[in-house]
């Protein structure tokens, strides 16, 4: 549909240089065409002054989403100017000139190049120009207008989430709210119904209901169970033009979930239980679970259980489990099934958060029965007391019965019991114990100051079943018997002053006693009868356990007696009285004149020798020096048995002597007598070795004499032969020099220091027969190995 709208201006002179212009507009099916008619007034001869004339702009609308086959006729602009000999040229500018809108710049008709959109621009605001092509000068001013486009229902509804999750009390009224939906319509909510919503329920009827305006979701049911349906789903619809036919619309769903209270009762699934028990089960023992059921769920389902009669409530227990929700049945006292064999439990179920809006329901609890059944076992043997205490007098006969344990067995076939001491305690075996009736004895003799004590252990096992055996502590007391006599509680060291005067206390004296009487000791005290009429001392009773000594004449003279021995009768007040005699030394001492020791009895013998006491020391130092000489010669006697028999230089054993003097040979007789070598009685024959002291087991070999015309060489040769046939030769290397200096020697070294590189080993054997005291070299040299170890 094209409209026109047409827009005339008449312009009046009314003066030569005054031109008003007065806007008329016209309207045309119901659009608007404004025009603008600018008129210029010329007289002949004489110059016309052009004023500024104003333009008059409607609104043009224009319709959104226009589709038909041409563009889309806007409106057209025009000057009273344009006096349609093409001299004029339109200009538009402004919002979307040139893409959106175009104009004919030789008429000045406007057409939309493309298809509007309102919800993306809904006015748009522009600027034209009537302009002269031939000196490019406006001839109108430039002027504003608007064209705005005109709204059609071309956009649905649109519900802010696409799934929206809502939730709801189980067993809620009707009409109670559970969640606000929302829809926007991107239409013009000012032009028409395009933009109004309608809200409708199209899924979850009857169970919920919509509010068409402001689209709160209600429940339309009473009493809605979570037990019997959770999740419930439902789709609502926006849509637009008020919901009228034509409108366009758009759905979103609702999950609703209702949510649990507590609404239902614990209930068991079951009216009687029951469990059995062995009698032997320690307390606490778990011996079965139960389980009341409850739909609700959370705190709601949470169950405390209870047993609320029977003859078991205080036999056993009732726990809750919270994990589970079970009830377990524990042991809470000992179990006998010879007392009791079968109990009867009512246990109760009961919410532990019950809901005050449900109780006209009914109670929220429920009960069960259970029962429990005892099943015997073989039990151990039962002593009558838990502990047994036996006293005994310490004076009790060996094999004398000092008290008796009893111990049965429990269960219903009373088998046969024994007893026996645990050895552990009582490892000198002093107690035993009749092993068929319990009564214990003794087995060697007491002594409560000893031990005043004992504690063992007696087992009682079954006969038939060694398995089954049960121990009971017996705490044995020794009973005290006066069998040990009093006597001073300790030692005492007393004097008296020479100077002393008669009926002066000079010490006080006290008793102990091992044994223990129940009313305490008591004890007296008196001299011998021999002594009952002292003439130096006497003995005061302070009737205390003390005693005092009193001295019975004046002053006491260290020449004539130094020493006084006091005997005295200590006696106790048991049962049979016991005493002992105790004697005090009193010694006689030198004093001051307040009664203080100075000196007694034994310095003062030395004193009257007239020996002062440098004397005594002088004395003492000879003692002392006398006893080290002693020892000093002592300890050399014994160094000089010690010493080595060969002390001297001329010790040949592994000595090498040296002659630093080369003389003229054998005709130079003044540096060496040779003779000496040729002497035969120059060797000490009968001299025996000085390194040890054979014994006379080898008779020493006389070698034949030698002359003095005798070749010096064959000499050595000889000497050289008998030393090694020798059998007193030393068995340990040695050098033996004779000095003389001939031709080289066939036999090579003289000394047995290289006897290892001949070829043949010396034959040592005969060592092992010269005794003992060679026995050490017998293994040194007699062996194949003895050079090598």
């Amino acid at each position: 549909m094209r409209t026109y709208y047409c827009l005339a201006f008449l312009i009046w002179s009314c003066m030569l240089h005054v031109v008003q212009l007065t806007p008329s507009p016209k309207r045309t099916n119901k659009y608007l065409h404004p025009e603008r008619i600018m008129g210029l007034s010329q007289d002949a001869g004489k110059t016309l002054h052009r004023t500024k004339r104003g333009w008059m702009w409607n609104q043009f609308f224009l319709l959104e989403e226009y589709t038909g086959p041409d563009t889309q006729y806007v409106g057209k602009l025009h000057t009273d100017q344009d006096k349609g000999d093409g001299n004029l040229k339109y200009i538009l500018t402004g919002d979307g000139a040139g893409s959106l809108f175009v104009i004919d710049e030789n008429t000045g008709d406007i057409h939309a190049a493309k298809k509007l959109d309102r919800e993306e621009k809904s006015l748009y605001v522009l600027r034209a120009k009537a302009i002269d092509r031939k000196t490019g000068r406006q001839v109108e001013p430039e002027s504003e207008f608007i064209i705005k486009i005109h709204d059609i229902n071309d956009n649905e509804p649109k519900f802010t989430k696409d799934i929206y999750t809502a939730s709801v009390p189980e067993m809620s009224g009707v009409g109670t709210s559970v969640l606000q939906v929302t829809a926007t319509d991107a239409d013009d909510a000012n032009y028409g119904n395009s933009a109004k919503v309608v809200y409708s329920i199209l899924q979850g009827q009857p169970y919920f209901s919509v509010d068409p305006d402001t689209g709160i979701i209600k429940t339309a049911l009473p009493d809605m169970s979570r037990e019997n349906r959770e999740q419930y789903q439902v789709v609502i619809q926006a849509k637009d033009m008020g919901g009228q036919m034509g409108g366009l619309s758009g759905t979103t769903t609702v999950n609703i979930t209702l949510t649990d209270v507590n609404d239902n009762p614990p209930r068991f699934p079951q009216s009687t239980y029951q469990f059995s028990s062995p009698e032997s089960a320690p307390l606490g023992t778990p011996l079965g679970r139960i389980k009341a059921n409850d739909p609700d769920v959370g705190e709601n389902a949470e169950i405390e259980y209870s047993i609320s009669n029977g003859d078991g409530s205080d036999v056993f227990d009732i726990i809750t489990d919270k994990d589970t929700q079970e009830g377990i049945i524990t042991v809470k006292k000992q179990l006998d099934f010879e007392n009791k064999m079968l109990y009867t439990l009512r246990v109760e179920a009961a919410n532990s958060h019950p809901d005050p809006r449900f109780l006209q329901l009914g109670p929220f609890k429920d009960t069960a029965l259970v029962k429990i059944s005892v099943e015997d076992i073989d039990e151990p043997p039962v002593f009558s007391r838990a502990s047994y205490l036996i006293e005994v007098d310490e004076d009790a006969k060996e094999e004398s019965i000092i008290g008796q344990v009893v111990a049965q067995d429990p269960d219903t076939t009373k088998n046969a019991i024994k007893y026996s001491v645990d050895r552990h305690t009582d490892l000198d075996r002093i107690f035993n114990i009749h092993s068929g009736n319990g009564s214990i004895f003794i087995s060697k003799s007491l002594d409560r100051e000893e031990t005043p004590w004992h504690n063992i252990t007696v087992i009682a096992t079954e006969i038939n079943n060694p398995k089954q055996s049960s121990q009971i502590s017996v705490f044995i007391r020794i009973l005290d018997i006066n069998d040990h006599a009093p006597e001073f509680s300790k030692y005492y060291e007393t004097f008296v002053c020479e100077n002393a005067k008669a009926g002066q206390l000079i010490q006080t004296v006290s008793a102990m006693d091992k044994d223990a009487p129940p009313q305490g000791h008591k004890f007296f005290f008196e001299l011998v009868p021999e002594f009952a009429v002292h003439p130096n001392f006497s003995i005061v009773d302070n009737k205390d356990n003390t005693a005092g000594i009193m001295t019975r004449r004046n002053g006491y003279s260290r020449s004539k007696m130094s020493t006084y021995l006091l005997p005295i009768i200590i006696f106790d007040n048991d049962y049979p009285i016991q005493s002992s005699t105790g004697t005090l030394t009193i010694r006689v001492c030198a004093c001051d004149s307040r009664g203080n020791m100075q000196s007694c009895n034994a310095e003062a013998l030395l004193l009257s020798t007239g020996l002062s006491t440098g004397a005594l020391i002088a004395i003492l130092l000879c003692i002392i020096i006398l006893l080290v000489l002693v020892v000093l010669f002592a300890a050399l006697k014994r160094q000089r048995k010690k010493e080595p028999l060969i002390i001297s230089k001329d010790d040949v054993r592994d000595n090498i002597v040296t002659y630093n003097d080369e003389g003229g040979g054998e005709e130079d007789t003044q540096a060496f007598d040779i003779g000496t070598l040729r002497n035969p009685e120059a060797r000490e024959e009968s001299k025996m070795r000085r390194d040890v002291i054979p014994e006379t087991i080898f008779q020493i070999r006389r070698t034949a004499p030698l002359w003095e015309n005798i070749d010096v060489q064959d000499f050595i040769h000889r000497r050289l032969k008998e030393n090694d046939i020798d059998p007193t030769a030393p068995p340990y290397d040695s050098l033996a020099t004779y000095a003389y200096e001939g031709n080289d020697s066939i036999a090579n070294s003289l000394s047995s220091l290289e006897s290892l590189t001949t070829d043949g080993n010396q034959d040592y054997d005969y060592l092992s027969d010269w005794g003992p005291r060679f026995k050490k070299l017998a293994d040194m040299y007699g062996g194949d190995d003895s050079d090598r170890d």
